[in-house]
């Protein structure tokens, strides 16, 4: 009982302003690493290869919860709200470098067959066509050359997602180095919440609070 007083004593005791701001400053970083970690993270767009739904220089709010929760240390999720589906634009760990951070759409899930023709992606048989997406070089390039715009026809193993940039003739995504594992998938690219024309030096107010599909 006399430590419990003297603890009641203690918490009472004015605290010097240091210790305050240190105590405060603790728990903000905590609290930010949490959110960041877990629930959302901004994310930069560096390059062109999701025109024009995605400009450079726009800045995104990154969904982290929605397909489960992170558990530290392993590749699981738990408490998932759904799963990752097609169109969803997301935020991955690069395959050949997990330090950097790639921005695509989900072009197939697992068990899809995906096959390209002559720049048309043909998922499960039908062709698949979003209107975001663009085609800005007329060469078709022979898959024996290079597989952008030509690629034999394939089954999307079990964890895995086939994903590409919707800037489809200027993008580097699994055309090239192959599929994304739920464990690199780091979100959902949510809204556009600032916008920041580098060349021109001025803010696109009309991009900011745009959802993103």
């Amino acid at each position: 009982m006399g430590r419990f007083l003297a603890w009641i004593r203690d918490r009472s005791q004015p605290r010097s302003k240091v210790r305050e701001y240190a105590e405060a400053i603790a728990i903000a970083v905590v609290l930010a690493l949490l959110i960041r970690t877990y629930v959302v993270q901004a994310y930069k767009i560096p390059s062109g290869s999701m025109l024009e739904t995605l400009q450079i220089g726009d800045h995104l709010l990154v969904n982290k919860f929605l397909y489960g929760i992170p558990v530290p240390f392993t590749h699981e999720r738990i408490l998932p709200l759904r799963n990752v589906q097609q169109g969803d634009v997301i935020v991955f760990k690069y395959p050949e470098d997990e330090t950097k951070d790639f921005i695509k759409r989900v072009v197939g899930v697992p068990g899809d067959t995906i096959e390209i023709v002559n720049k048309t992606v043909y998922v499960n048989g039908k062709p698949y066509h979003i209107p975001s997406e663009q085609h800005t070089d007329p060469l078709i390039y022979p898959a024996d050359l290079q597989p952008r715009d030509n690629l034999g026809r394939f089954t999307v193993p079990p964890d895995s997602y086939f994903v590409m940039g919707d800037n489809r003739d200027h993008s580097l995504d699994s055309r090239f180095w192959g599929f994304v594992r739920t464990a690199e998938i780091q979100g959902k690219a949510v809204v556009i919440y600032w916008s920041w024309d580098g060349q021109d030096g001025r803010v696109r107010f009309g991009r900011i609070g745009r959802m993103i599909h």
